[in-house]
């Protein structure tokens, strides 16, 4: 066989390789460019968060090179502190001015290629890592991993999601090269404070790696946690040094000119926000630095001052040490003190507001295995290899990935947005294991194959007298026997060598591509190509068709969209409003509507007692008025969405104790083919139509009278030994009578049991719900939106998905009974607004006359069961006027 030696060509077949690998990457997340076509790019770009940077993009771009610190478009009437850093936006403000780049079109590419680029300068920064971690093979299989991988790290890196996130692991990931290298060199290389020509490659080194995470920084706030693992591992590392007699001075070296240089580059940044919190630019960021630096000198002190002491006395002086200085550091900085236990607590825990926020939620097992799948088991077998090599080879930079895998892999857990980060490390440690598995059985394929000189199909001579020199052999030859390559064969390596070619393998092939794993032909793992190829990032075009209707049809804010504002000198215009909606849809009522939202993705203006979730819960029309009032809100844009499937979100986010039972109480019935097993059901009890939300959006703001409810009888959870109540009787009932007889049960109801009237029908209420005075329906989208959800079942009724009320004085008119007005909307509906007298008067949203928007009235005002008739005009609807 012909003699083959991989060493002849590896010059080449290494850069071509992740030149392949960094290509694949790029290509694979621009698919959705590629078949775009003629389509607008901006149905493209994600609807929260990567349409915000888009908009800053475009500020930046009409401001270079100023960075819009503060916005007075969302979050009205406070604006918000943009409190992640201009890196990123500088990044693509920066391409647009090279490329000429200047309309909204040419913006938004540009905006949405940057990520792919930056996921593609992954390839290269991931195989160094690899490669100094291990070896070329590390770097190769690292590379080849991070290209294809999947999940949170793909979607966050895909044209159309333009957003800081993948900037986070790129320069995140640049620092942990720098650190590392820097640390390795100065394990192989004397650093010695005497001879200072020893200092000067590790001052270099140091100082790149303190711009590369200060570069980070610049991207975002949350670098500190980089800062916080150089922590961690400078402990560990120390204790290792000072166990085994190594020196440790190369570490504070690295340290104080590391984080001394991201002080200096912070302090020129400058603060940009008071207090001491790290989600921010506070001064909290250089204290944390210091006391890095501090800690890394005092762990030096103490190791020259107890080398000759019993190794136990290190670690229990340092613990002592920790104490007193976490004492210290309560009772003299306790504000510093606060800001890292909260930001401790909030990177490694949970509380209510992360169930509503998807990036915050826990990481379940099967999240985790439908995106990493054979990728957690590469990883796991890496963190074997890494903790083999820290206890036999003593290389820091073992330690280091180790560390800064396991706190990634923790906070990954508690959040699932982390599996972003988490992505490198399973792409580098997973490497490192498939690399050093593969070289574990690399000789046994050899011999097979014939590789590097050996000859497969002829059979080795091995000599009968064993140590004997081949010269004597030949003086005095000896009977020798035929030994099989395939003999010397270790099959364990072997089998070793299949497993992880497989194992790799099956990890790519399923980040890439959907498997069918269950019998209803469905696949448990999130894969990338079909993501790419499935217009993830399509933008609902009801909601863009009732923004653009919104930024063309009502009344200007006063605000110019293309300037940058300051805010210690802004004051809203006279004509400023706000317009009110679920948090999820804020960036998309500033970049679309070019209005004002109250509430945004950044959670701005969601709870508190004038929050979003307070108004949309709000089961009194005058306390959801007097939120408006105060926030200054004129228009409320409402969708399906928050009426049915986000419901629970607001009610969580208004009282994440009792969340939504007190309006859709979940209850157990039994199955259809058992009277023993349960499933559990929703129902909704009359508080629930009583919500904003539900008045508005299926309602229209009109009274409504119920129809059919069910009657139900259950048994509570305490008495049928359950974790929900135990529906024991439900019959489809005249909601009335069904009220009726719910009440007279409840007079004398056995022990356990109560009566109740509910609809699992989100559209149907079980009483009567009163008309809103203050809120007219002014445009709508025309797709019908429960039908959407709820599909072609018969009976959905027409509720347009997105529809936009103006918050209106009303006109006043005295009467009693029930007044009615027939309304026909922009999409061509009809329905009647009624309205029942209060204290001898009613107040009408809807002029007959004069109304300036496509939603209009088709009759003048009539009280039922007379002959009064009434015509108001706009003017009495935005005055408040008294018709009759």
């Amino acid at each position: 066989m012909t003699h083959v030696d991989l060493k002849d060509y590896r010059t080449y077949l290494i850069p071509l390789l992740v030149a392949v690998f960094t290509a694949f990457a790029l290509w694979i997340r621009i698919l959705p460019a590629l078949h775009m076509g003629s389509s607008d790019i901006l149905n493209f770009v994600g609807s929260d968060d990567p349409i915000y940077n888009v908009r800053l993009a475009e500020l930046m771009v009409n401001n270079f090179p100023n960075y819009p610190w503060f916005d007075p478009m969302t979050y009205f009437p406070q604006g918000t502190h943009i409190f992640w850093g201009p890196l990123f936006t500088t990044i693509i403000a920066s391409l647009c001015m090279l490329t000429g780049a200047h309309t909204s079109s040419a913006i938004i590419f540009v905006a949405l290629l940057v990520p792919p680029l930056m996921a593609a300068a992954m390839v290269p920064i991931t195989y160094k890592i690899g490669a100094v971690l291990g070896n070329w093979k590390t770097g190769l299989f690292a590379a080849a991993f991070i290209s294809v991988v999947s999940g949170q790290y793909f979607y966050r890196s895909l044209f159309g999601y333009s957003d800081h996130h993948i900037g986070e692991v790129l320069f995140s990931t640049i620092f942990c090269l720098a650190y590392i290298y820097v640390v390795r060199y100065t394990r192989t290389h004397t650093v010695d404070l005497a001879d200072r020509s020893t200092l000067m490659m590790p001052a270099l080194l140091s100082v790149a790696a303190g711009i590369a995470y200060f570069l980070g920084l610049l991207l975002m706030p949350t670098m500190i946690l980089f800062a916080m693992l150089v922590g961690i591992f400078t402990i560990v590392q120390f204790m290792i040094d000072v166990y085994r007699k190594h020196e440790t001075f190369s570490l504070l070296l690295i340290n104080t000119i590391t984080f001394g240089v991201a002080i200096i580059c912070f302090l020129i940044f400058g603060v940009k926000s008071s207090g001491f919190g790290f989600a921010a630019y506070t001064l909290g960021h250089p204290i944390a630095y210091l006391l890095l630096i501090a800690m890394t000198a005092v762990l030096y002190l103490l190791a020259q001052r107890l080398h000759l002491k019993e190794v136990y006395y290190y670690p229990l002086v340092l613990a002592g040490i920790a104490i007193v200085g976490g004492l210290i550091l309560f009772l003299v900085m306790p504000q510093v003190y606060g800001a890292l236990m909260d930001n401790l607590l909030g990177f490694f825990g949970q509380n209510y507001m992360s169930t509503t926020i998807q990036e915050a939620r826990g990481w379940s097992v099967e999240a985790a295995w439908s995106t990493f799948h054979f990728g957690l088991l590469l990883m796991f077998l890496g963190f074997g290899v890494l903790f083999y090599r820290c206890w036999n080879e003593h290389r820091p930079e073992h330690l280091f990935v180790l560390i800064w895998s396991v706190v990634i892999l923790f906070a990954t857990m508690q959040h699932i947005r982390y599996e972003y980060y988490l992505a490198a490390n399973i792409a580098i440690v997973g490497g490192l294991a498939a690399s050093t598995f593969l070289e574990r059985g690399w000789k046994d394929i050899s011999l097979l194959l014939g590789i590097n000189g050996k000859k497969a199909e002829k059979p080795a001579l091995v000599a009968d007298v064993a140590g004997e020199s081949p010269k004597k052999q030949k003086k005095a030859p000896v009977k020798a026997k035929h030994v099989p390559t395939a003999s010397r064969v270790n099959t364990v390596n072997l089998g070793i060598f299949v497993a992880i070619i497989i194992v790799s393998l099956l990890f790519a092939y399923c980040s890439l591509f959907a498997v069918d794993l269950n019998k209803d032909g469905s696949s448990d793992f999130v894969p990338a190509y079909s993501t790419a190829n499935s217009n993830v990032f399509s933008m609902n075009g009801d909601w863009r068709e009732a923004l653009e209707w919104m930024k063309a049809e009502t009344p200007d804010t006063g605000m110019d969209m293309k300037k940058i504002y300051n805010a210690e000198n802004f004051t809203y215009p006279q004509q400023a409003y706000g317009v009110m909606s679920w948090w999820d849809y804020g960036h998309m009522i500033t970049y679309i509507a070019q209005r004002m939202p109250n509430a945004n993705p950044f959670q701005e203006g969601v709870d508190g007692p004038t929050g979003a979730a307070a108004y949309f819960m709000a089961t009194n029309e005058s306390d959801a008025d007097k939120i408006l009032d105060t926030l200054k809100t004129r228009f409320v844009v409402t969708d399906i969405e928050m009426d049915v499937s986000k419901f629970w979100a607001m009610s969580t986010w208004y009282n994440s104790t009792a969340a939504s039972t007190p309006y859709q109480p979940t209850m157990l019935t039994t199955t259809s083919s058992s009277s023993s097993s349960y499933q559990t059901v929703t129902i909704n009890n009359q508080l629930y139509y009583m919500t904003m939300i539900a008045r508005l959006h299926t309602f229209d703001g009109s009274m409504t009278d119920p129809t059919t409810a069910y009657y139900i009888e259950y048994k509570d959870a305490a008495a049928a030994k359950t974790n929900y109540p135990v529906i024991t009787k439900a019959e489809s009932q005249n909601a009335t009578e069904a009220q009726k007889n719910a009440d007279a049960y409840n007079l004398k109801p056995a022990a356990g049991m109560h009566a109740m009237v509910g609809n699992p029908n989100n559209f149907l209420p079980v009483g009567q719900v009163p008309a809103l005075q203050h809120y007219r329906l002014v445009h709508e989208s025309s797709t019908n939106g429960a039908q959407s959800l709820m599909g072609t079942q018969t009976g959905v009724p027409d509720i347009k998905y997105v529809k936009v009320f103006e918050y209106v004085k009303g006109a006043h008119i005295k009467g009693d009974g029930v007044i009615e007005v027939p309304v026909v909307t922009n999409t061509g509906r009809t329905y009647t607004y009624r309205q029942q007298s209060v204290n001898g008067e009613f107040i009408v949203p809807y002029a007959t006359s004069g109304n300036p928007y496509e939603v209009k009235t088709t009759g003048s005002y009539h009280i039922v069961g007379s002959d009064k008739s009434y015509d108001v005009t706009e003017s009495d609807i935005q005055t408040g006027a008294t018709v009759a």
